[in-house]
């Protein structure tokens, strides 16, 4: 069994090249466009969802089959034809030019997978069952789903300003580790869940950090 190293890869910005235009390729891309990816297409015939993506400027599509040198340039390739053949010439080439590729038709010819994905704003969780299969996958990342409920985007969007406000105020290691972990006792992910929470003020977040300082 492969063990995979999990990372989160800033893709901001930066060309992906994604050979093949099929229901595989579609998913492969819509992932990359929510990453801020900027995407090259190369096959001769795209999804309605692809073309659609195309028509609205969201991606490049190179209406031909894939041809040697396509991936110059690239930060990260996925071969996604359903040519297995096609698949290993785009994982030679991107190995020669020490370019990342991903092999949608047997994992074991590239070197990195994409998991499935659950976000929920701040959060991304990523889910791989390491080649046990896309149907498993998709029962896990199902009960992540239910389990990491909607509430969970404000709460960490609270969290996240609490804590660079804290930083920001206080120079002391000793006392921004004391509010942090402070904050971690906080129940407002529950209240945020039955609606009881009532948004905080800047005035209240620090009033919060004052009261709390010393403690």
């Amino acid at each position: 069994m492969t063990r995979y190293l999990p990372i989160m890869l800033d893709c901001e910005k930066q060309q992906v090249v994604v050979i093949g235009g099929g229901a595989v390729a579609e998913r492969k891309v819509s992932g990359l466009l929510e990453a801020g990816a900027v995407v090259k297409m190369i096959s001769p015939s795209l999804t309605d969802t692809l073309a659609s993506l195309v028509k609205k400027g969201l991606m490049t599509w190179h209406d031909r089959p894939y041809a040697p040198g396509d991936l110059r340039g690239a930060f990260l390739v996925y071969a996604a034809t359903n040519d297995r053949t096609v698949n290993e010439e785009v994982a030679q080439e991107s190995r020669r030019l020490g370019i990342h590729v991903n092999v949608a038709s047997h994992a074991e010819a590239g070197d990195f997978i994409t998991p499935g994905v659950v976000r929920r704003g701040r959060l991304t969780v990523a889910v791989s069952t390491s080649g046990a299969g896309p149907f498993a996958a998709a029962k896990i990342k199902s009960v992540l789903e239910e389990a990491l409920d909607a509430a969970y985007e404000p709460y960490l969007d609270f969290v996240h300003t609490m804590r660079t406000r804290i930083k920001e105020q206080e120079s002391s290691a000793e006392v921004r580790g004391r509010l942090l972990r402070k904050l971690g006792t906080l129940d407002v992910l529950n209240e945020m869940r039955n609606g009881s929470f009532i948004a905080w003020s800047p005035e209240d977040m620090d009033a919060w950090i004052a009261d709390h300082r010393a403690e």
